[in-house]
């Protein structure tokens, strides 16, 4: 059974920095592209940030881009998400997800496999 378990969020202050992590389960997660999502309140979930199953490909989502760093390490089976110069629009419940193919995507509805969610808000 494939698990996907996010840890990491919290409260920071405008300015300040995160690093979520997201844990799977499985064989063969080295060879599982994944991403992660956030969903603010009253807003659609949207696409953040994506690697490929190497690492060797990224792609981020405008708002992010410069700020925000995804990579992985599959000799433990985890993915981060740094997040540097947080801003108060960046408050929402991230969610890490992932596939069954190797490369990434930015549309959830190509993920197979998601996580619980971890929030995270940015307030002075």
């Amino acid at each position: 059974q494939v698990q996907v378990e996010e840890s990491g969020g919290g409260l920071v202050q405008p300015g300040g920095s995160l690093r979520l992590s997201c844990a799977a389960s499985g064989r063969t997660f080295s060879r599982s592209a994944l991403g992660w999502f956030r969903q603010a309140p009253g807003k659609e979930r949207e696409f953040v940030a994506a690697i490929s199953w190497t690492g060797g490909s990224t792609d981020y989502a405008d708002s992010v881009k410069g700020r925000f760093t995804i990579s992985r390490d599959n000799a433990r089976n985890t993915v981060y998400l740094q997040m540097n110069s947080l801003k108060p629009e960046d408050t929402a419940v991230y969610y890490c997800a992932r596939r069954v193919t190797t490369h990434w995507d930015r549309g959830e509805e190509n993920y197979d496999y998601w996580g619980q969610g971890t929030q995270v808000t940015v307030s002075s």
